[in-house]
């Protein structure tokens, strides 16, 4: 059996979240709405800030592909999981299932790198606002998304090649709504103790560390403000709120399940629904509620649409 390779498993069965019929009825009109709501959200987004002469900051131009990845991102997951409530077995090809585990961590990281990317311009703003024009030039924020991306990919890859290469051999079913590293290593037939630390020393390092940066520069921002007014203050954290919630719901939980040696897969499968699909969803409500350039230039499109369509 340890001799077979991974093409003697065709497929997987993922078991979701959960197998009583009723509540999986009730979960897919739920999070049916959730993912419209992410993809309508973020594409607003989008399209909000490339339409836009004004929307021409660095913030928006990170904002901008943190929408498109959030798009990308929840579409890899949500899409497989709403469908498995309406049938009894969700079953998701071998191929297929390696394919959402490879975009799952490369718009997942590539998603980290970015926001990483905004508390640093968000840095630069507040504590060298002098200096802004210069140290966040168009040149080096498109050389930071490209790097974002590139750092994704180079993750992404390092994740997906030495699970796709396990041998599985049964059984097959796996205990989440998608495929991941740890709900596969556990049905490898065999030793994965070397994977399952590379995967720490991968994905948990990254989180972690990515959350420690953006932590240590919002502690320097708050240093910085020491002195400073009550309207200065509420300036800062009107300029960083957003941004801190966005982190703390994502980076949180994906932190958390990712830098432990080993876990409850049931209690991993609970919190991924907190990085996998609540902040996607939440992004596009947090930026634009909290950000008035944004809402005004979203007004105006809507009364130019209505005005070309009358």
């Amino acid at each position: 059996i340890g001799k077979e390779n991974s093409s003697s498993m065709k497929e997987f069965i993922l078991l979701g979240l959960s197998e009583n019929q009723g509540v999986k009825k009730i979960y897919f009109v739920v999070f049916l709405i959730f993912y419209i709501l992410t993809v309508s959200g973020n594409l607003l987004i989008v399209l909000t800030v490339t339409s836009s002469q004004h929307l021409n900051s660095p913030m928006y131009f990170f904002l901008c592909h943190l929408s498109f990845v959030d798009v990308c991102y929840s579409s890899v997951t949500a899409p497989q999981m709403i469908s498995g409530f309406l049938v009894e077995n969700n079953t998701i090809s071998f191929a297929g299932c390696i394919g959402q585990l490879f975009g799952l961590h490369f718009f997942g990281c590539t998603e980290t790198f970015i926001l990483t990317a905004m508390a640093y311009d968000r840095y630069v703003a507040i504590c060298r606002p002098l200096r802004y024009p210069v140290l966040m030039s168009h040149h080096l924020c498109g050389r930071m998304v490209g790097v974002s991306w590139a750092g994704g990919f180079l993750h992404s890859a390092l994740q997906t090649l030495p699970t796709a290469l396990l041998p599985f051999c049964g059984p097959n079913k796996v205990p989440h709504y998608f495929c991941d590293v740890r709900p596969l290593l556990h049905l490898a037939c065999a030793d994965t103790r070397a994977e399952g630390l590379a995967t720490v020393a991968n994905s948990g390092v990254i989180s972690l560390s990515c959350f420690l940066i953006l932590v240590t520069s919002y502690v320097v921002i708050l240093v910085s403000l020491r002195g400073q007014t009550l309207v200065g203050w509420h300036k800062v954290m009107s300029m960083c709120g957003s941004h801190i919630t966005v982190v703390i719901l994502f980076l949180g939980p994906s932190t958390f399940v990712y830098i432990r040696p080993s876990s409850d897969l049931s209690e991993d499968r609970s919190v991924a629904l907190f990085y996998t699909l609540i902040p996607p969803m939440l992004n596009p409500l947090i930026y634009t509620l909290r950000n008035r350039e944004v809402k005004g230039v979203m007004r105006k499109l809507c009364r130019r649409r209505v005005g070309s369509e009358n």
